[in-house]
């Protein structure tokens, strides 16, 4: 695929495999910090005066690190799946050393 359909494709493609990964990632951190929560939700707000420190902290640095891991792992396979479809690499993606 070439010029402008290509890219739009490929963004097409890029941002919904994103969106999933990210809203599944989202929904199986939230059940595993209720497993290890008592069955308490995850603070909804961080900043909130009821939110303790450790669980604000940790909230985030769990919820950062797996929403960006899915996100890496969903574009790095919409990546393969699109150069093995079109034979090409993605609009704007580049081999390491090229």
């Amino acid at each position: 695929m070439a010029g402008a359909v290509g890219k739009l494709g490929w963004k097409v493609l890029g941002v919904s495999s994103g969106l999933v990964a990210v809203r599944v990632s989202r929904k199986a951190l939230e059940s595993a910090w209720r497993r290890t929560h008592q069955g308490a939700d995850p603070p909804r707000n961080p900043a909130a005066p009821g939110t303790t420190w450790p669980e604000a902290l940790g909230w985030a640095v769990a919820s950062g690190v797996v929403v960006a891991s899915a996100r890496l792992l969903a574009n790095r396979g919409a990546a393969k799946a699109w150069q093995k479809s079109t034979g090409a690499l993605p609009p704007g993606l580049e081999k390491v050393g090229a």
